[in-house]
């Protein structure tokens, strides 16, 4: 991260937050793992380390996000700014994601402060969960249930919920709950169905 983010003293605190909490460690290197199998990286979880833009930024994200909920605030923006710059990301520390996030690519992607992300979420590039401006409180951000997948250029917006292993299309625009199971599509996204596309690993099957 010294050298991704041009900063030894960004390094520094990555180590050092790893370093001080094993269940950190442990959903990063789940967060690696589930990238590797989804994306079928060459080279395997070692590449996906070392070469996955998205990865990197998951990782940033849950070291500003330690900081930001041990109350050290500037030192948790000034994290979540040099990573956003190296990463081409803008993900407000104070998000909850899940373990188990995929976010293939990863350039673009835009999360507001109240937004939720669940476990074993799936999310492409240029991908925002924002505000409508109108909404205020704990929930002016989306929330993204379970094993949902978010396809590029997708745009949610407000305190909406998007239920576990929906699919939200490319270049969707989200501003109403997507009930658990649904597929979205379109501008304005309206449900057309089942949903079809998971990544989610089901109990007693392996890659």
């Amino acid at each position: 991260f010294s050298q991704l983010c041009n900063s030894d003293s960004i390094g520094n605190v990555v180590q050092s937050v790893f370093a001080s909490d094993s269940p950190l460690v442990e959903t990063t290197l789940y967060d690696i793992a589930e990238t590797a199998r989804r994306n079928f990286e060459p080279g395997g979880q070692s590449a996906t380390f070392l070469f996955s833009r998205g990865v990197q930024a998951v990782m940033a994200h849950r070291v500003a996000h330690k900081l930001w909920v041990d109350g050290d605030t500037n030192l948790s923006l000034a994290m979540k700014v040099s990573c956003g710059r190296a990463f081409a990301t803008d993900i407000h520390p104070a998000a909850q994601i899940g373990a188990g996030l995929w976010l293939d690519h990863g350039l673009g992607f835009v999360v507001g402060e109240t937004s939720v992300i669940g476990e074993d979420v799936s999310i492409w590039h240029n991908v925002t969960l924002g505000s409508t401006l109108n909404d205020s409180g704990a929930h002016r951000h989306p929330h993204v249930g379970t094993g949902a997948v978010i396809g590029a250029g997708a745009i949610l917006l407000g305190g909406i919920t998007i239920g576990a292993h929906a699919n939200i299309a490319a270049g969707s625009i989200v501003v109403d709950d997507i009930p658990e199971g649904m597929v979205a599509v379109g501008s304005k996204a309206s449900v057309r169905g089942r949903a079809s596309v998971s990544f989610v690993q089901t109990k007693g099957t392996s890659s």
